[in-house]
């Protein structure tokens, strides 16, 4: 069993696969932070000074404090029960920009891939009534004409 599981890891394919799951894990925590650090702030700004990640609905006042809460983490802090839709859309803008991200890579992949060969036809025209027949076909289905020895 173990040198099945040595042969099982070992195989090229899933070592690709652990190499990029730890990139991808990576390069999520990078757009993450340039989404939140960088993107954000600015488009908050031009919105009227909105902090995104502290957009909030209330839906219970919290046990321990009374609201208005300046943070999403001070009505935890006070118990309150809130839907988090600005960080939801601060997710969001980290999901389009990694799947963008993942598009121009996979394109840019494809494009230097050879172009696959054409497959052989595994059909041929009859040379007498000109129907697509089988291309090891020695006689026509259609006209039943010989095809061992064609003129």
């Amino acid at each position: 069993m173990l040198k099945e599981f040595k042969a099982f890891v070992m195989r090229g394919n899933v070592l690709d696969l652990a190499v990029g799951i730890i990139i991808g894990a990576a390069f999520g925590t990078l757009v993450k932070s340039l989404v939140d650090d960088v993107i954000m702030p600015p488009v908050g700004l031009a919105l009227g000074d909105v902090d995104f990640s502290n957009l909030v609905v209330l839906l219970k006042e919290g046990a321990k404090a009374a609201p208005p809460y300046a943070s999403v983490a001070d009505a935890r802090a006070a118990g309150a029960v809130t839907i988090n839709y600005g960080m939801f859309i601060n997710s969001m803008v980290t999901f389009l920009i990694v799947a963008f991200a993942v598009f121009l890579i996979v394109r840019a992949a494809n494009r230097l891939r050879p172009p696959e060969a054409a497959a052989a036809p595994n059909t041929k025209d009859c040379p007498y009534c000109r129907m697509p027949i089988p291309a090891g076909a020695s006689r026509c289905p259609q006209c039943t004409s010989d095809l061992k020895f064609q003129p």
